[in-house]
């Protein structure tokens, strides 16, 4: 496949040479999308950054020398606009927290289907947010009854605007379907990461299914 200067452009980082190497045989099947690095773990992910044009990287959470939470916290203050989806397996879900306060714009499980990856890249790469239906579920199903109390009760008012925001909505798109202004769909937003202590959406997204406020 010939290289567009508008393809995006892809780095993987995991420590399984099997893995990275069928899922840049698979992201090289379509046109469009390509692979232009590859690391085994976080730290030769960051020594290769500053030399590779990426727009969006596929992080592997546990790997040697440097794991996916450190490695996407130091590349995103080198790279604040760098897009990275955190690579799961079924029982890592003690690790989504530290992932989702490190940076990262979603979840894909290693097993997902084909439409299922280039969904996640397509949406990322657009500026939004990918959780995998499947993990998001198995995050529901392990959380534990503490956290499945919110910090603290939030409006009906807000629990409207928090699940438009899990259903990818913009700010203005909540606002419409909710017949409020967009200044008050953005206050509504700031006092849900106000209660709920998120950082971002990815963050809101989690606590919402970990609290049962959103169903899947």
């Amino acid at each position: 496949m010939s290289e567009q200067k508008n393809d995006i452009k892809i780095v993987l980082v995991d420590d399984h040479a099997l893995f990275r190497n069928g899922l840049r045989e698979l992201i090289s099947m379509r046109e469009g999308y390509r692979v232009v690095g590859e690391a085994s773990d976080g730290d030769e992910f960051l020594k290769l950054l500053p030399h590779t044009a990426v727009d969006l990287v596929f992080m592997d959470i546990a790997m040697p020398r440097m794991g996916g939470a450190d490695a996407t916290r130091e590349a995103l203050s080198m790279r604040p606009d760098l897009k990275i989806i955190c690579l799961s397996m079924f029982g890592e879900e003690g690790y989504y927290s530290r992932m989702v306060d490190a940076g990262v714009k979603g979840f894909l499980l290693k097993d997902s289907s084909i439409d299922e990856v280039f969904g996640a890249i397509d949406a990322v790469a657009a500026g939004g947010d990918w959780f995998s239906p499947t993990l998001m579920n198995s995050i529901s199903k392990s959380a534990g009854s503490a956290e499945e109390s919110p910090r603290e009760e939030l409006s009906s008012r807000e629990v409207e605007v928090l699940l438009g925001i899990c259903r990818g909505l913009s700010t203005q798109e909540i606002a419409d379907e909710l017949f409020i202004s967009k200044r008050t769909a953005d206050a509504h937003r700031a006092k849900i990461l106000e209660k709920t202590g998120c950082k971002n959406t990815a963050s809101l997204v989690v606590y919402a299914i970990r609290h049962r406020l959103v169903g899947l």
